[in-house]
């Protein structure tokens, strides 16, 4: 299932060379003679998918999972997840990240758009690298906001001066990986100074921008009230948009809003799980995609979704959206593009992942389709997208090393990652007194 331009489906092998994808379909013997020694991954009565891209993450959160439920957005964050990240330190946020990681990329993800807390961010950047993750991500950025925990609170200097360090250190990293992603969280936690200086940087430098959007009505309402218009206006007024503008959620987006951000070539992330969880609605995929608005998925973070797992992000949008529009919307066929080709064009990289082609870097999802939930026949497409979970995936391979097989982490010892969740869990619960 390569997800190229015109969705080809081939039957016949995948080769890959120094982390690259050389050829695919039928290979001859005189093709893998040239590559030397060949090792062989049977793959047979699978499907064989790009990487999975989750476009909005946080990575701080996975320890917090099951620890904010039933809440509303602004009250989810001003009492429960803001004291749990201001409690977190170096140890527990390394823990979290690495909860996280596993869990995604068991599940088929390979790349990641992760928004931090405030603070350590390095910690996160080590564990991905260390994951063997492809990974975009930034320190959140909060420079205002009602209810802000001290340590969450930053000067607006010191906020992009931190940002600029972090973006120095690990744009490049882990054999290029890594990159840096400015992340003002959103616009009640900054002021129209952080955002400018965000959009600066951006400019000058290429760097992603990533932020949430038009997620809640409460919020919304609230946005009004302080500002004076929505949100869309303003950060589009305070230069934050654009191609390499990643917005998450858009659920209350009004559809000469939808326009705009289609001429502004803005992307936005529909993160299905965690808009019905807090309550905010269900974001009109359809229609943003009617008017060409570039799009992804993301799972968000654990206490607003519980899961990280992008099957089910990927089935329940596909589902909604027909809820929301009509039943042929998102067919199957589309929906996958969603979680492969589409997430790498709304980060900028598809020109390295998202499809299976030749040139591209060698990140791949074995699935086995021959589950009793999978079982007998049918379009591969849709047995991918509806019945297909999780437990399906046997292989994982990122830049062409196997990070998961038959199931199992390389990288990460899965028992310690879980030990380590449940000790730093304890501890940040006690120091945040939630």
């Amino acid at each position: 299932m390569t997800c190229d331009a015109v969705d080809t489906v081939i039957e016949g092998g995948l080769l890959v060379d120094d982390g690259k994808i050389v050829a695919r379909g039928k290979i001859s013997k005189a093709e893998l003679r040239k590559h030397g020694a060949v090792r062989v991954v049977d793959a047979r009565g699978c499907a064989v998918l790009p990487g999975l891209v989750q476009a909005h993450v946080h990575l701080c959160q996975a320890l917090f999972r099951g620890m904010a439920d039933d809440l509303p957005l602004l009250e989810w964050l001003r009492l429960r997840v803001w004291p749990l990240e201001a409690a977190h330190d170096t140890r527990s946020l390394r823990a979290s990240a690495e909860l996280g990681l596993a869990e995604m990329m068991l599940a088929g993800t390979t790349t990641i758009l992760d928004m931090g807390t405030v603070h350590d961010y390095d910690a996160v950047f080590d564990a991905c690298a260390r994951s063997g993750v492809r990974a975009m991500g930034g320190k959140a950025m909060m420079d205002a906001g009602d209810g802000v925990p001290k340590r969450l609170s930053e000067a607006t200097m010191r906020s992009l001066d931190a940002s600029d360090e972090l973006a120095k250190r690990w744009t490049g990293a882990a054999n290029g990986r890594l990159g840096y992603a400015y992340a003002p969280r959103f616009v009640l936690s900054c002021t129209e100074p952080l955002f400018r200086g965000v959009a600066e940087r951006s400019a000058a430098s290429g760097a992603l921008m990533h932020s949430h959007i038009a997620e809640h009505p409460a919020e919304r309402e609230a946005v009004r009230r302080a500002l004076g218009d929505d949100d869309v206006a303003v950060l589009r007024e305070w230069g934050f948009f654009g191609k390499r503008a990643i917005l998450a959620h858009g659920v209350q987006l009004r559809d000469e809003e939808m326009e705009r951000i289609s001429r502004d070539g803005t992307r936005i992330v529909h993160c299905p799980s965690a808009n019905l969880k807090l309550g905010s609605g269900i974001a009109d995929v359809q229609q943003l995609d009617d008017r060409g608005v570039a799009l992804a998925l993301g799972a968000d973070g654990a206490p607003c979704n519980n899961n990280m797992d992008p099957w089910i992000e990927l089935r329940r949008a596909a589902l909604l959206a027909k809820a929301k529009s009509s039943t042929t919307a998102l067919p199957a066929r589309r929906a996958l593009r969603l979680a492969t080709i589409d997430g790498a064009v709304a980060l900028g990289l598809d020109h390295q992942v998202g499809s299976l082609e030749v040139g591209k870097r060698a990140d791949v999802v074995v699935v086995r389709l021959d589950g009793v939930h999978a079982e007998p026949g049918g379009d591969v497409f849709s047995k991918l997208v509806y019945a297909c979970t999780s437990r399906d995936v046997e292989h994982v391979m990122i830049d062409g090393e196997l990070v998961v097989k038959g199931g199992e982490h390389t990288r990460l010892d899965v028992a310690r990652v879980k030990a380590q969740a449940r000790e730093q869990a304890r501890k940040v619960i006690a120091r945040s007194g939630v």
